[in-house]
């Protein structure tokens, strides 16, 4: 054996460096998630803003969050005229229901003057929140079965850009409405461009409509993102339809 056997392999200088970066980097969204989920436990949320920070986004689990104007202005959306009997899903958009969470601890209201909220995800990082509802696209109803017909408004952002995954989502939806065939709730969708015509198709019963409002996410897409509503209001309106 000689000298040169008994070294200790190193790496070179930029390879360490990133290396150290990117473990610091998890590490502080670690400390974060733990925050994060200290607050929730202790229901410390009232006195401090949530935030998406803590939740690095996993693009293989086409995970993008919206930006925090674009969440917030649709969580308000699903606010408006909303009071402590009615119920609000979350479908598969995490940083909508942040931002509820942030606007009903900002009203000032009590508990019992709050809408229920469900957070319907896949992640279970999320399960922080007492509101988190595991959920699978490939199991529409893989849910709770006392949830079944209670659910007055919904935002969806399906995770993928497949007839598949739309459709199972509509499903979900449909077995959750307390409404479904009127428009006395509030229905939201946000997903690409090109499930224009088979959104239509899905939520027909619903009266939605492709509006003026896009959506605009922290890091950007490749895809143009289109909202969803069976609503108009102050923030968009209804484009109107080719042919019409």
């Amino acid at each position: 054996m000689t000298d040169s056997d008994d070294e200790i392999p190193t790496l070179p200088s930029d390879t360490l460096s990133a290396l150290q970066e990117f473990y610091a980097d998890r590490d502080a969204r670690d400390r974060k998630f733990q925050e994060l989920q200290s607050a929730a436990e202790e229901r410390a949320s009232n006195q401090k803003a949530l935030s998406m920070d803590a939740f690095a986004e996993d693009w293989n689990e086409s995970q993008f969050w919206y930006s925090d104007d674009t969440a917030t202005l649709l969580a308000g959306r699903l606010l408006e005229g909303i009071d402590a009997t009615k119920t609000i899903a979350v479908v598969s958009a995490p940083s909508v229901f942040v931002q509820l969470k942030n606007l009903l601890n900002q009203s000032g209201k009590s508990e019992d003057e709050k809408p229920k909220l469900w957070l319907l995800e896949y992640d279970k990082r999320f399960n922080v929140f007492p509101e988190f509802v595991f959920y699978d696209f490939n199991e529409p109803f893989g849910l709770p079965v006392a949830m079944k017909g209670t659910v007055d408004s919904f935002i969806i952002d399906p995770p993928f850009l497949s007839e598949e995954c739309q459709t199972k989502a509509a499903m979900t939806v449909r077995w959750l409405s307390k409404s479904w065939g009127s428009k006395d709730s509030r229905l939201i969708v946000c997903t690409g461009e090109r499930m224009e015509t088979l959104i239509h198709k899905l939520y027909r019963p619903q009266g939605i409509a492709t509006t003026t409002f896009l959506p605009v996410h922290t890091k950007g897409l490749s895809n143009e993102f289109f909202c969803y509503a069976n609503f108009e209001c102050g923030h968009w309106k209804w484009k109107p339809r080719d042919g019409l």
